[in-house]
């Protein structure tokens, strides 16, 4: 416990923003760099779908940036890798396990903004909490009955 009573330390929630921070930019770049790729009969659609997450993704990363800065820390300005895939199911795959990661990242940092004391930041994490079922329900019902590789 710090001088507050928080059982999270600032320094803990900056470093745990700033993975969340390197997981939006991957988002960006998996987004934008499979909708190039992506090929097969379904190409219109998913590049569609693909290139509609990114404004979302890029919203969340600015928020944590400036969360991060409001709060003394430096915003990470590494990405996590984005996975190799090769078709369109792997793709859909892999945006699929990233999101399911935000949602538990997020779940995990909202706890964390809680005990912090961070209201206004617990209220905001359970928006993108929102944000992020929304994709990997939208990418698994794609997936869903998908047979072609």
């Amino acid at each position: 416990m710090d001088a507050k009573g928080a059982i999270v330390d600032k320094a803990t929630l900056i470093k745990a923003l700033n993975e969340d921070l390197a997981n939006e930019f991957q988002a960006v770049i998996m987004y934008s760099v499979y909708s190039a790729k992506v090929s097969g009969p379904w190409r219109p659609q998913l590049v569609q779908f693909m290139q509609a997450e990114v404004p979302d993704e890029l919203g969340h990363a600015q928020f944590l940036a400036d969360k991060i800065v409001a709060l003394g820390g430096e915003p990470n300005t590494t990405p996590v890798a984005v996975p190799k895939a090769a078709t369109a199911r792997e793709m859909l795959e892999a945006i699929a396990e990233a999101e399911q990661r935000a949602v538990a990242g997020y779940t995990e940092r909202a706890k964390m903004a809680e005990e912090y004391g961070d209201k206004a930041l617990v209220v905001q994490l359970e928006d993108m909490i929102r944000d992020e079922q929304g994709h990997m329900e939208e990418t698994l019902k794609l997936l869903k009955n998908w047979d072609e590789d």
